[in-house]
This record gives structure tokens, C-alpha cells and sequence, in this order.
């Protein structure tokens, strides 16, 4: 055991902090794509916008939620006990994990390829144990619980996805007068989304904000009146709004309101340019006045198909001219709105569960550095968290939009009213495991949306089963691809460093 802020442990603290906003930079850049891909493949968001909105509420559920997995993640995978006495090992051990977690990432990054931060950071974590004190330091059941969770998370989210898809399919899609619908629904919509997050923060929020002492009555009580307000809202002044914009935009007959046809051109096309098909004979449709991933306030003027023609109305936002109930594009533009919430709603999930791949290991070796010792007793700082959520933060506005195109377009057709489903079930899922104190994988929960959402809307050829194919290929290379970068690195510090 050594002393509390011993100087000869400076240095590791420092150099510890530079790797992990490296790492955390990776994480910015691979996994951005979870929270805003399918809102800016469906059009709803440019890129700058998702990055502001990613910014906000990814250090927002850093700091908020972020705490309970970084514990798991320094504590719950190795037996830290091993280390008392051998602190400087297992500094160094730390940074060695980040070391070759950040390696791995920024690989798979310039690649394009959506890997796990989850996985990477755990397998890099068992990587260097291996190397100190060989299987006896790994808790393998607490791993196989996280392995299990990888397994089960694009399953679990892919299920709750298709299930929300298809009560609005069978409660607005098909009905009668499915806008209608659709503004009578809304609130409820909002009322939930917001209940649920309210409900999240207050019951597992950081004890340094004081949140562990509401009652739980109380903290359900509060998540209720929250949802109550924001559905009132929505119905006062949303629902208002939303239906003036969309009958000044394309006005139909008030007796069937709701009754459209899809296949209407409202207004003169600007130029159409085609790109070559993507993995999945996908089309990138946009206007010859304006790149791709760009667009107006009210949706980007990407624009995608699946083997047909796709045209643009005044406001950018997506009328396809195959007959499919979910492209409504009235009710695509409700969902365009209520999607801005839901992507929100994700990226602050996002930031709460992975957030502690990037700053597990550096909260480890900031409390054996403060602590001296390896026992770690001492709370998640909040300021090393938000460390964190800057970190992250930094790599979407940099190096973000690489694996976009890869989840928000490639992997499957994605509308406003699918990409909403998709981003509500993989959120749930990720916060849902986040109180549970499991570091599942985002990226998991959102491929697994994504590919469910795809199949049940479209059936088979709603989907690139081989880019899905490769992706798994990638998740299945992770944890051990990163736990050799760390071992590797380990055994080399051990050749130059005094343990």
C-alpha cells in the first residue's frame, strides 16, 4: 500500500487522463452513429444538428447516469483485492487497458466498422490481467454476465422495437385517417419519452447531486407530473402547430383528414442526381443544389430508397413512391418532429452507459492515486465524468460522421416513423441496463433495432444481411483484438517500468 497522492504516481495519473479522452474520442467518433444515424438516414436531422443535440445530452447522461456502470466496469470484472500492494502495477495495468481499447477503436473507426466500446474496453481490461496475475484476477461470472448481456441486448431491443413499431402501425398506419391519429397520439408519445427519462435520472442519479435521497414515491411522482406537463404542452401547443404546418404544406381534404396520397407530387422538382447503390441496392436520392447529409430546418435532403424512385417536397422531407403505409408523408413529418425527442432521448442514454468505457479505467487509477491503495472505495468523481462526456463529444464533431452511413443508411431503409421506434427501443434498452449496472453494448442495441425494425417493416429485403454479416464479424474480433493490444502492451511496460 502506498501513500495517498503519492508523486511517483503523477505521471501514470497523467498520462492516463491524455489516453483516455483518446479513447474517449474513439467512442465519440464509432458510436455516434447509435444515437443520431437513424435520425439523419431518415432525414430528420442534418449532421450539424445531431452533433449539437449529441453534445448536450451525451455529457447530460455522462454525468447524470453515468456512474453506476463506471463501477462496474473498474470494479465488478476484476478481483481488485489481487492488486493491494501492487498498486503501481495495476495503475499501469489500467492505462495499458486504455491503451489498447483507444488503439483498437481508432482502427475500427477509420475502417467504418461499428464496433462495441463495450467490448473493447472489457476485453483490454482481462487482457492485461491476464498478464499480471493470470486467470485468478478475472471474476468470470461477473464477465459472463456482461457477455451474456451483449447477446441479449440486440435481441431484447430489437423485440421492443418491433413491438412499439407495431402497436403505431396498428393504432395510426392503418387506419382510416392515420394523421389524425397521429396528433391524437402524440402527446402520449411525449408524455412517455419524458417520464421514463425523469424516472431514470432521479432513481439512480449521482449521490454527489444528493438524487439518492428522494424516496422512490417520490421519484415516481415527479417522473409522472414531468410526462403529465410535456404531454399538455404537446397537446396545447404541439398538435396546434403541427397540423396547421402540414395542411399549409399539402393540403387535404379536412372530411378524411389523414387520407393522402402518397404518390402525389405537391411541387416541381429541383434536380434529381442518383449515387451507386449501397450494400443493400439502396439509392441515395438528394437535390443537385445541396450535398448529401445536409439539409433545411425541417429535414436533411439525404434521401433514401430501396429499388425506386424517391422525390422531395417544399420542406425536404421524403415521399416515396412505393406503397407503403409507414411513408406517408404526413405522418412521416409527425414523426420527423417527435424523432428530434427520441434522438435526444438516445444520445442521453448513450452518454449514461458509455460513457464508462472510456473513463472506467481512469476513475481506477484516480482513486488508487487519492486512495493509495487498490480497494477503490471512493465515489465516481463528477468531474472525471464529464471528462468523459467531453471526450466524447469532441470525437462526433471531428470524426464523427464515418460510421453514419453505415447504420443510419447502409444496414436498412429508414424512415421517420421506423428510425422513431428504432431509437426508443434501443434507448430503453441501454438506460434499462444502465440501472441495472450492465455495460451493454449500444451499438448491439441499436443493430439489433435497426435489423428487426428493418425485417418486420419490409420483410428480407429490408435489410443488407451481409453488411449485418460483417458487423458481427467485427463484435466477434473485438475482445479478443483489444485484450491483445493491452497484453502486448502490459508485457512491454513491464520490460521498462519498475512494477
Amino acid at each position: 500500500m502506498s501513500e495517498p497522492y503519492d508523486p511517483e504516481f503523477v505521471w501514470l495519473v497523467v498520462v492516463g487522463f491524455i489516453v483516455a479522452f483518446v479513447l474517449a474520442f474513439g467512442i465519440g467518433a464509432n458510436d455516434v452513429a447509435n444515437s443520431f444515424g437513424t435520425s439523419v438516414g431518415a432525414g430528420v436531422l442534418t449532421i450539424v444538428q445531431a452533433c449539437v443535440l449529441a453534445t448536450i445530452f451525451e455529457i447530460a447522461g455522462a454525468v447524470l447516469i453515468g456512474y453506476k456502470v463506471s463501477d462496474t466496469m473498474r470494479k465488478g470484472i476484476l478481483d481488485v483485492g489481487l492488486y493491494e500492494g501492487f498498486e503501481k502495477e495495476f495503475m499501469i495495468g489500467l492505462l495499458c487497458s486504455l491503451t489498447g481499447s483507444g488503439i483498437w477503436l481508432l482502427f475500427a473507426t477509420a475502417l467504418r466498422l461499428p464496433i462495441s466500446g463495450t467490448h473493447s474496453i472489457v476485453g483490454a481490461t482481462v487482457g492485461f490481467s491476464l498478464v499480471c496475475r493470470g486467470t485468478a484476477g478475472v471474476r468470470w461470472m461477473a464477465l459472463l454476465n456482461i457477455a451474456g448481456s451483449w447477446f441479449a441486448s440486440p435481441i431484447l431491443s430489437g423485440t421492443v422495437s418491433v413491438l412499439i413499431f407495431w402497436l403505431i402501425k396498428k393504432s395510426i398506419l392503418q387506419t382510416r385517417k392515420p394523421l389524425e391519429q397521429g396528433l391524437r397520439i402524440l402527446p402520449i408519445f411525449y408524455g412517455l419519452t419524458v417520464s421514463v427519462n425523469i424516472l431514470s435520472v432521479i432513481l439512480d442519479g449521482p449521490k454527489l447531486l444528493l438524487l439518492d435521497k428522494i424516496p422512490t414515491w417520490s421519484s415516481g411522482v415527479a417522473a409522472l407530473i414531468a410526462g403529465l406537463l410535456a404531454g399538455i404542452i404537446v397537446y396545447v401547443f404541439v398538435v396546434p402547430v403541427q397540423r396547421r404546418r402540414i395542411l399549409l404544406t399539402n393540403p387535404i381534404d379536412p372530411t378524411n383528414f389523414g387520407a393522402c396520397d402518397s404518390k402525389k407530387e405537391t411541387t416541381p422538382l429541383s434536380v434529381i442526381t442518383e449515387t451507386p447503390t449501397t450494400a443493400n441496392n439502396t439509392k441515395v436520392v438528394q437535390s443537385g443544389d445541396q450535398p448529401g447529409l445536409r439539409g433545411n430546418s425541417s429535414a436533411s435532403a439525404l434521401l433514401l430508397t430501396t429499388g425506386a424512385t424517391e422525390i422531395s417536397d417544399d420542406v425536404g422531407d421524403p415521399i416515396d413512391t412505393q406503397n407503403h403505409t409507414e411513408d406517408n408523408p404526413e405522418v412521416a413529418r409527425l414523426f420527423s418532429f417527435l424523432q428530434v425527442l427520441t434522438a435526444a432521448f438516445g444520445s442521453f442514454a448513450h452518454g449514461g452507459n458509455d460513457v464508462s468505457n472510456a473513463i472506467g479505467p481512469l476513475i481506477g487509477l484516480w482513486a488508487v492515486y487519492a486512495e493509495g491503495s487498490a480497494r477503490q472505495e471512493t465515489e465516481t468523481p463528477l468531474l472525471i465524468l464529464l471528462y468523459g462526456g467531453v471526450g466524447i463529444s469532441v470525437g462526433l464533431w471531428i470524426w464523427g460522421r464515418r460510421v453514419i452511413q453505415t447504420l443510419g443508411q447502409d444496414l436498412a431503409k429508414i424512415t421517420p416513423t421506423t428510425g422513431f421506434t428504432i431509437e426508443v427501443g434501443a434507448a430503453l434498452t441501454v438506460l434499462l441496463a444502465s440501472k441495472a449496472g450492465l455495460p451493454v453494448s449500444t451499438t448491439h442495441c441499436k443493430v439489433g433495432s435497426v435489423v428487426c425494425v428493418g425485417w418486420a417493416s419490409r420483410g428480407g429485403e429490408g435489410v443488407s444481411w451481409s453488411l449485418f454479416r460483417n458487423i458481427a464479424f467485427a463484435w466477434l474480433i473485438t475482445v479478443p483484438a483489444a485484450g491483445l493490444l493491452s497484453a502486448g502492451c502490459m508485457i512491454a511496460m513491464k520490460q521498462v517500468v519498475e512494477m
